[in-house]
């Protein structure tokens, strides 16, 4: 059985797709269906939703990270197991990079490439038949891209919702959903996007709202009309990322979150055991484990804590000593001397790399890059180039002296020079990895 999929898109983040999807997510599940939540682009916050309003975990689809076989590999595997996909855009449904057509990173990219067909989310304050102007823009910018129907959030009254549906009817754009303006179903935000889902104290209660307001505010009949068969042809995964080792110690807590979820399923689909440990609960890696990997995360908001786990510091110095360790962005943050947090105030990490950072310092860093490793560590062999993102407002503030690991590339190849470092068995950088590129 191949699943039905939807893309719910909209002119810019912030108009509210992410309580839409979190919201028809569950509200389908309640149904009795097989639901699966999908990411466009480089996201690790609302998969975690995705996977808490369905109880299947979600998955990333990005054009531009992914050789086309693996996109289709995620997608047909995502498609097996589920009645209906719905598939949350990033940013607004048309913004990517510039570069080769069907491969910007943007939601549009799947819409036309799987023929799926997008639910319009717009954000109607300030606006009444304007939003038909909008709409219309949306339907017309590419013909390849089918705006199937449109939900009308932030409404402040039923004069409001009638002046909007009327104009954007006349356009034959069905309106299926009409949300009133509510704060309640704000979603708190932090320095890189939501908070997560697993630090909602109350995370199914606030889920089972956003299905409340789907169920009061859009035609869950007429959704999944919209939505058409996800059946991708052919497909592989030989650019996914292969396990580092057989048994993976994986830093996992809330200062270590950010792993892709078709990364450590692929991980396991090749046979490899992740062992998940807590740092922020003075836990070290299990010493049998043949590789520890410290993931992306917060650990600025946890830097007191993590400076005073004596376990977990005197752990990884001796998994360090004899076998590879590798940290993504904020794991490559702890691998170093030291974090500034927002307050100014200074805490050791692990020192097993020279650099030191600050939150205090700020510069946000985000975009695609591409990676060309300089020599054999946990993300691959030396020369390999692996394709991924940063996204990050710490700054280095003492750059050490340790060996670079990579030479980076923005997404549209433009040289950004050395990046992270390694010493001995200990590699990291702030760079995020996605997939291995293809040919």
């Amino acid at each position: 059985m191949t699943a039905r999929a939807i893309i719910v898109g909209a002119p810019r983040s912030g108009s509210g797709k992410t309580s839409v999807t979190i919201g028809l997510l569950r509200a389908l599940a309640r149904r009795g269906l097989r639901v699966r939540g999908a990411k466009s682009g480089p996201d690790y916050i609302d998969p975690g939703f995705h996977e808490a309003a369905t109880g299947l975990a979600g998955v990333n689809l990005d054009s531009w990270a992914m050789d086309p076989s693996l996109l289709n590999g995620l997608a047909r595997q995502a498609a097996e197991d589920a009645d209906i996909v719905v598939l949350e855009s990033a940013m607004g449904l048309f913004d990517g990079i510039p570069g080769t057509p069907g491969r910007s990173g943007a939601a549009s990219d799947l819409a036309a490439l799987y023929g799926i067909p997008t639910l319009l989310v717009l954000d109607v304050s300030g606006q009444s038949t304007t939003v038909a102007a909008v709409a219309k823009g949306f339907a017309t910018y590419r013909p390849d891209v089918r705006i199937a129907g449109v939900v009308l959030n932030r409404l402040g009254s039923e004069r409001h919702r009638r002046l909007c549906a009327e104009a954007l009817e006349a356009l034959g754009l069905p309106v299926v959903g009409a949300i009133e303006r509510d704060p309640a179903l704000t979603m708190p935000e932090r320095h890189l996007g939501l908070v997560q889902a697993g630090e909602h104290d109350d995370l199914i209660a606030f889920i089972d709202r956003m299905a409340d307001m789907a169920e009061r505010s859009i035609d869950l009949d007429a959704v999944i009309e919209l939505a058409a068969p996800l059946a991708p042809q052919g497909g592989d995964f030989a650019c996914a990322l292969p396990p580092p080792g057989q048994r993976i110690a994986l830093a996992q807590d809330r200062a270590f979150t950010f792993l892709y979820p078709h990364v450590a399923r692929h991980w396991r689909d090749e046979g490899a055991e992740i062992l998940p440990f807590s740092p922020l609960a003075d836990e070290g890696p299990e010493p049998d484990c043949d590789v520890c990997w410290l993931p992306g995360g917060y650990p600025e908001l946890h830097a007191g804590k993590l400076a005073a786990a004596a376990n977990f510091h005197a752990g990884m110095a001796g998994f360090a000593a004899t076998k590879p360790v590798h940290g993504e962005c904020g794991g490559y943050m702890v691998l170093g001397e030291a974090i500034e947090d927002a307050d100014g105030v200074t805490h050791r990490m692990l020192g097993l790399l020279g650099h030191a950072t600050s939150f205090a310092r700020r510069k946000m860093n985000l975009g695609y890059r591409q990676a060309c490793l300089l020599s054999d560590c946990p993300l691959g062999r030396a020369a390999d180039a692996i394709r991924g993102h940063e996204f990050h407002y710490a700054r280095v503030v003492a750059a050490g002296n340790d060996e670079p690991l990579a030479k980076l590339a923005d997404g549209q190849g433009n040289p950004l020079g050395p990046a992270g470092g390694r010493r001995g068995h200990v590699s990291g950088s702030f760079f995020h990895a996605i997939a291995r590129a293809g040919e």
